[in-house]
C-alpha cells in the first residue's frame, strides 16, 4: 500500500551542476511548510475499514539550484472488528531545477517495524537516463526519454492547466518504489481558476489554481480498462501548494485537508 504522496529534506543540499538552467515554471514554485489532517473519506464494501485518521507534514526548501522536499506521514487504520494498524513514512527528495537529477529516500514503518526502505539517485537527459538504487538492494535501470521527476511533473501539470489542456501523460520516477518509474495519467478538471479572495489562507489569494487527478500505473498497464495502483486528487495552486487532496489506496480513500501553511521568504541564493 503506497502510504506516501508524490512529493518529496535533505537539510544539507549539495550543489548540482546545472548548466541547462531551471526549467520554465521553476521560479513559480514556492518554498513552504504545510500541515494536513487526514481522515477517512470512504471505504470499499469488501475492505472492512471503519476509520482512518492521521497527519502529514510536507516541506519544500529552495536549495538554490535544487528543490529539497520532505514528507512525513502517519495513518492509523481501524477495521470493523476494532483492530488498528499504524503506518508511518518519511520520504525526502533533492531534485535539481533543470529536471535532470534526483536523489530520494523513503523509510516506511508499520506497527513499529520497518517494512520498506528505498533510496538512490537518478539522472535524466533528453536521450534518456538511469536510476541507481542503493536500497533495498543495489540495482540499476535505464530511464526512458521523457521520464519526469516529482517537482518537474508538478510544474508541467500546472503549465498544462494554465494552457487549457485536459490531459498530461508521462512516466514518473518519484523514488517511492524500487520498481522504478510508473506511468501516470493526469486529468485536469474544471479548467484554470483565476485568483480570488481566500479567507483561510490569504497568502494563496494572489494565485490561480486548478484541480487535477493523477493516476499511477505499472509500466505498460496504462489505458483501456486498467485500474491504477494508486490515485491522488489535488487542488494545486500556481505556486505549487496543494491545500486539498484525496488519496485513493484501493481499499479506501483518505481526505487530506491543509490546516497550516507557512511560506518561506524568497531569495538568499
Amino acid at each position: 500500500m503506497k502510504y506516501v504522496l508524490l512529493a518529496a529534506v535533505l537539510a544539507l543540499a549539495p550543489v548540482f551542476a546545472n548548466a541547462a538552467g531551471p526549467v520554465e515554471g521553476a521560479a513559480d514554485m514556492v518554498a513552504h511548510r504545510a500541515a494536513y489532517r487526514l481522515t477517512l473519506d470512504r471505504s470499499r464494501d469488501t475492505a472492512g475499514i471503519q476509520r482512518a485518521e492521521g497527519a502529514m507534514l510536507f516541506e519544500v526548501q529552495d536549495a538554490c539550484e535544487a528543490w529539497a522536499t520532505r514528507q512525513r506521514f502517519t495513518l492509523v487504520v481501524t477495521d470493523r472488528d476494532g483492530n488498528t494498524v499504524e503506518t508511518s513514512s518519511d520520504y525526502s527528495t533533492l531534485e535539481s531545477k533543470d529536471g535532470q537529477t534526483l536523489r530520494f529516500s523513503l523509510t516506511q514503518v508499520t506497527e513499529g517495524a520497518v517494512t520498506s526502505r528505498v533510496a538512490g539517485e537518478a539522472t535524466q537527459t533528453e536521450a534518456g537516463g538511469r536510476v541507481v538504487f542503493t536500497d533495498p538492494v543495489p540495482n540499476e535501470m535505464r530511464l526512458a526519454p521523457g521520464t519526469l521527476f516529482p517537482m518537474i511533473h508538478t510544474i508541467r501539470a500546472l503549465a498544462a492547466a494554465r494552457a487549457g489542456q485536459r490531459l498530461l501523460l508521462a512516466p514518473l520516477l518519484d523514488g517511492t518504489t524500487a520498481d522504478g518509474p510508473q506511468d501516470t495519467t493526469t486529468v485536469i478538471t474544471g479548467g484554470w481558476q483565476a485568483p480570488a479572495e481566500n479567507s483561510r489562507f490569504p497568502a494563496l489569494a494572489p494565485f490561480g489554481h486548478a484541480r487535477m487527478r493523477i493516476a499511477f500505473f505499472e509500466p505498460g498497464q496504462q489505458g483501456g480498462a486498467s485500474t491504477p495502483g494508486y490515485e491522488v486528487s489535488l487542488r494545486y495552486w500556481a505556486n505549487g501548494v496543494a491545500d486539498e487532496m484525496k488519496m485513493d489506496f484501493g481499499e479506501f480513500i483518505v481526505n487530506g485537508q491543509m490546516l497550516e501553511l507557512a511560506l518561506a521568504p524568497s531569495g538568499g541564493c
